[in-house]
Order: structure tokens, then sequence, then C-alpha cells
């Protein structure tokens, strides 16, 4: 675990640094509340390991040994910002007052300044992509896949597996592209690797999306960290909801597209090393998670 505690130290603190520089002093209190109140930090490792395993190198105590290695860094905490900049206004959406055991953002400062601090996280985001067009690019992308899903689901809820896995390709699935996208390219890959990476990322992204759904229908609230049963008082789409599979058959659903996240990743030809390693145990961890 030091290999990786080592990485998230990166990511924190090169998150805290861009946090403590945002003005005014309100909107800082308003960003850290997001982005420093924990999380797993799954994107950005994502974007680290696949940086590491496109053959990049992490060199120095802060990360920022190297042009590459610097902006490694950035775009794994640029990549966090675009996600806590999404569940600002999930949050709203759902009228969830709990986030990562703590207040919502809504919650906290009034919806208005929600909004206000969404804004804020995309700006700190891609500020820390304008290095690289293809990064800038990789993320715009995302960001249409998720603002797709967002609408998608509040007008036309899918009703079928086919379209509920679209769906989550779209709000789950894109954001975790573009964090191995972003590694790739930060370690400087060609075009084949960088959508393998991509493709491995984006299945993880539905596993863990799938996984969301039988947390909220299974999981106690105190130990998820969020309110639980949401899905079902809010009607909203879920494979437990939309289909008759019981929790345990969508697991494995989720376990397929686990399977398919392998695949593409061996596709990617990274050889052996820690991080292609760590990448293979993420696409397991994501159907077993219990938060």
């Amino acid at each position: 675990m030091e290999y990786l505690e080592r990485r998230r130290a990166l990511v924190e603190s090169r998150l805290e640094a861009v946090l403590e520089s945002t003005e005014p002093d309100a909107m800082t209190e308003r960003l850290e509340h997001v982005s420093l109140s924990g999380g797993k930090r799954v994107r950005p490792t994502v974007t680290l390991l696949s940086f590491e395993a496109a053959g990049g190198e992490l060199v120095g105590e802060d990360g920022c040994g190297s042009a590459a290695s610097a902006n490694a860094v950035d775009f794994a905490v640029g990549i966090e910002l675009v996600h806590n900049a999404s569940l600002v206004v999930d949050d709203i959406i759902d009228e969830s007052e709990l986030r990562r055991g703590v207040e919502s953002t809504w919650a906290a400062f009034g919806h208005g300044p929600a909004i206000a601090t969404s804004d804020g996280l995309l700006g700190e985001a891609f500020s820390l992509f304008g290095s690289d067009d293809r990064a800038m690019r990789a993320v715009a992308e995302a960001m249409v896949e998720l603002g797709e899903g967002e609408a998608t689901e509040l007008v036309a809820e899918p009703t079928t597996e086919s379209e509920y896995v679209e769906l989550a390709r779209r709000k789950t699935g894109a954001l975790f592209r573009a964090a191995a996208e972003l590694g790739a390219i930060a370690a400087d890959a060609d075009t084949y690797t960088i959508e393998a990476f991509g493709s491995y990322a984006e299945r993880v992204g539905i596993a863990f999306q799938i996984r969301d759904d039988v947390l909220d229908a299974t999981a106690d609230a105190e130990k998820l960290g969020k309110p639980t049963g949401q899905d079902a008082a809010m009607e909203r789409p879920s494979l437990v909801q939309i289909t008759e599979m019981t929790p345990e058959e969508v697991n494995s659903r989720a376990r397929s597209e686990s399977d398919a996240a392998l695949s593409s990743l061996s596709a990617a030809d990274p050889g052996e090393s820690t991080a292609v390693e760590y990448l293979r145990d993420l696409a397991e961890f994501v159907v077993v998670r219990e938060r």
C-alpha cells in the first residue's frame, strides 16, 4: 500500500496547493469543503498508474522532477476537480444533503454558492490541462458525455439493460476514460495506447457505477458515507430498479465489465510493472468494494 499512498500523497499535496491559491477566501473555503472532505481519489490514481504503465516515470517527492511527471500530477488533480464539480451538481439534482460523510455543498452553503463552487472547480481543473491540447480534448469530450448523460437521465430514463449501460458509460465511464487517457498522454504514448487505456478505464467506470447501484440498494448509509435507498426513493433508474435481477446478479454484470476492462488493458501491451498490477487490481476491486 505504500506504493499507492505515495501517489495519493502527490495528488493531495498538489490539490491543496491549487486550492490554496484560489480567490476569494469564501470560494477557497467552498472548494476545499468539496475536495478535501475525503474521497477515494480513484480517478487521479488511475491517471498516475496509467502514466507509469505507459512508460512514464514519477520522479521527486513532489512528482515534479520532470515536465512529464509534473503534467501527470497536474492532470490527476485536474480530473479529480472535474469529478468533484460533477458531484456538486449531482447532489443538487438529487437533493442529497450528505456527501463523503459531511454536508453536501448546497446543504452547507446554499444552491447559488454550490453552483458557483462547481464552476470554480472546473475553472481550476482546466487551468491544469492547458499545457497539452490532447489533454484538453480528452477532458472536453468526457464532459460532453457526462452532460449528455445527466440530461438523458432527467428526461428519458433507461428502461432496458443496454440503455442503462450506455447511461453509465456517459455518467461514470467517460471520466474514468479521460483519467486513464490523461496518464497515457502525459507519458507521450501513441494514439492506439491512449485508446486502449481509455477503453480499460471506461469499463472500470461502468463496473464502478453498477456496483454503486448494488451498494445503494444493500449497504448501510453510515458505512457508505452517503444516503442509501436514493435510487428507489427518487425512482431513479438503476440496474437493480429497471431489471428483475437480484443484487447478486447485478454484481455479476459488473464483473463482466471488469473482465472486459482487463482485456482492454492487455491490448495496450503495457508489459509487467507495479503500476500495471495495480490497474488490474482496481478492475477487480470495483466489483467488491463496500464504499
